[in-house]
């Protein structure tokens, strides 16, 4: 799929840079997916670590420190206000906005840079659920804060980007150290790998409404499932994903990451990869509060 996407967009604009990006990183996945594939199930993690770091160190030390181009969420709104047809504005429309209409939030799970280095932290496994449904609001909030930043600058300062200039690698560079420092502090507090995930970053809000379109969700077999719940137990973004099944449903929650571990986890093969089409966006996760929520 990326290459198709390569090849269109370098016949179509003559850039070769597109044929280089996106050749590179559906390689990448191509690649991670490939091992998660053929390596046995407690190791098949390493497969999807594998693409997110591919991936993941070319668009921040390639595209962001070597190139100079902000890859934050300020700098997409930066390009987009000038006009800058720039690697950032292909890369949100791609991975963000368009893209989850096609793959979820694989984003997420299997290139996201931010991602790379907090799934590496101790706990990957959350035993406890998620914290009150209020603190998912502080992702709107963050979104709001950015897109209020950049508009200030924009208007009200008069600041104009400029590409490639040793300016960009400052919003970058500021960007991700504030990112990875709350990040892990949340990470370490609340036992929880993907905290800054659920609550603090802004990215959802923009793949959160194409993803309820998404044609691929994860599917099941209700009669194989024995709730069990170790699906449940694994998911690093907490879905309560048996229920969905047992209501013959995909799991729509736009939360889901298509990390893969609920069906890897599954002792009875009742979780698949489906394709086809229904809308998402009903919620049931696993709160601390209320587990049955």
């Amino acid at each position: 799929m990326f290459w198709i996407l390569a090849v269109t967009v370098w016949l179509t604009t003559g850039l070769w840079f597109a044929l280089l990006n996106f050749g590179y990183i559906g390689t990448s996945v191509g690649v991670g997916m490939g091992l998660y594939t053929i390596l046995p199930s407690k190791k098949k993690e390493l497969g999807r670590k594998l693409a997110q770091l591919l991936v993941g160190v070319y668009m921040l030390g390639l595209l962001g420190i070597i190139a100079h181009e902000n890859m934050q969420l300020e700098g997409f709104f930066f390009y987009i206000l000038a006009g800058f047809y720039a690697g950032a504005v292909i890369h949100y429309m791609v991975a963000k906005i368009i893209g989850p209409v096609l793959f979820h939030r694989g984003w997420c799970s299997w290139a996201c840079w931010t991602a790379m280095v907090l799934d590496f932290l101790p706990y990957t496994r959350n035993k406890q659920g998620r914290v009150s449904e209020k603190w998912s609001h502080l992702r709107y909030a963050h979104f709001l804060l950015s897109l209020g930043v950049v508009a200030t600058l924009w208007y009200g300062l008069n600041y104009r980007v400029q590409p490639t200039s040793v300016s960009e690698l400052y919003w970058l560079l500021i960007g991700n150290v504030i990112y990875f420092a709350i990040g892990i502090t949340l990470a370490y507090v609340l036992k929880d790998n993907r905290a800054f995930c659920k609550y603090v970053c802004p990215i959802p809000v923009l793949q959160k409404f194409p993803s309820r379109f998404s044609v691929m969700k994860i599917a099941g077999d209700a009669k194989l499932c024995d709730d069990c719940d170790a699906c449940v137990k694994m998911c690093p973004m907490d879905i309560r994903i048996p229920e969905y099944i047992k209501a013959g449903k995909r799991v729509l929650s736009t939360e889901c990451t298509y990390c893969l571990v609920c069906v890897n986890v599954c002792a009875k093969q009742a979780l698949y990869t489906s394709f086809r089409f229904d809308v998402g966006g009903l919620e049931i996760l696993n709160y601390r509060a209320s587990p049955t929520e």
